[in-house]
């Protein structure tokens, strides 16, 4: 008796070397296929990928999906899910222009990087790079140097979503006059703690530490260049949690190295992997770290459950296959959450 082969399960192809297993889970329950791309795919290895697992779905961690991968991947592929709230690495209009949905895991990673940025924020004011590698240089700097408190700062968050109202509610906790900058805010006040501000240049002026917390688009690409620094208090924090493309790093460096700015904690950078030569890796007045505020164990599953949830349900006709619809789940309550940002 001829044996009937098992039927081909749609793939989903995940733009990274790994995903929570919990996402992993979710996907094969559904009937789906996971497979991986190297970590950082470029494009040619990304179409090379699409062209030989055909997907049905790219889930998205790393690399850019452009109008090459999504022609790559046709006639099979309808949706991209997102594992995290930003979809800059996104072609958005591209997959609009195809018929494909875009969808993404919005919220999901608010409270770790939430707590990342605090993180560096206290960091900074304790000036804890410095005081560290003078312990290891055999310094005791005790009676030399003096650091700076958080009760009373002034900080200034730039977009008020998921994010940033948590980074407002943990600095009011250590005293911090918290005021907020988002203009696609409803109303007049804010939803949580802190004070709103009606635009940028006046938040920037009363700032002694800035937070950035909106996405990259057309509108905030660059936006916190020269003259925002300049427009700064003199000896000002920053803190870029959100995406490096944002912040105009070579503007940066340059206000460091004026005083302009005291210091600086980044977690996100115009080009990722950060160059091995950067000078942003080894100032003596710049705290980098990987792009990893959301890889907390939490925050990981949930973006990475998110994003499988996304595929499952735009697959299975649970969620709107719009093309390009940027399909957030969770409800009304998630939507609103991750999409207000400033700009």
């Amino acid at each position: 008796m001829t044996q009937t082969a098992a039927p081909r399960r749609p793939t989903v192809l995940i733009t990274a070397a790994k995903l929570a297993p919990e996402a992993v889970a979710l996907l094969e329950e559904a009937g789906l296929a996971p497979v991986y791309t190297a970590a950082y795919p470029e494009r040619d290895a990304l179409v090379a990928a699409v062209r030989e697992h055909r997907p049905v779905a790219l889930l998205h961690r790393q690399g850019l999906i452009d109008g090459a991968v999504l022609d790559a991947a046709a006639p099979h592929l309808r949706v991209v899910a997102r594992h995290g709230a930003g979809v800059d690495g996104i072609d958005v209009p591209a997959a609009e222009a195809r018929g494909i949905t875009v969808a993404r895991a919005a919220g999901a990673n608010s409270r770790a990087v939430a707590e990342h940025s605090m993180a560096l924020l206290l960091a900074l004011l304790k000036d804890l790079p410095a005081v560290s590698a003078g312990m290891r240089e055999g310094l005791w700097e005790k009676a030399t140097r003096v650091t700076r408190d958080a009760e009373g700062l002034a900080l200034g968050i730039v977009g008020y979503g998921a994010i940033g109202s948590k980074v407002a509610r943990f600095a009011g906790a250590f005293g911090v006059r918290v005021m907020a900058y988002d203009p696609y805010l409803p109303g007049d006040g804010l939803p949580g703690p802190g004070e709103r501000v009606a635009d940028l240049p006046s938040l920037l002026a009363r700032s002694e530490a800035l937070s950035l917390h909106c996405p990259l688009s057309d509108e905030t690409r660059g936006m916190i260049g020269a003259a925002q620094f300049a427009s700064l208090p003199k000896g000002a924090l920053l803190v870029n949690a959100a995406r490096g493309g944002i912040v105009d790093e070579a503007a940066l460096l340059e206000a460091i190295e004026a005083g302009r700015i005291a210091a600086a904690g980044i977690d996100v950078f115009a080009t990722e992997p950060l160059p091995a030569d950067s000078p942003l890796r080894r100032h003596p007045r710049v705290l980098a770290s990987p792009h990893l505020a959301a890889s907390s164990v939490r925050g990981g599953v949930a973006m990475a459950t998110g994003a499988a949830e996304c595929i499952v349900a735009v697959l299975a006709g649970r969620l709107p296959a719009l093309p390009g619809a940027i399909v957030v789940p969770g409800g009304l309550r998630a939507a609103v959450e991750g999409t207000h940002a400033a700009a």
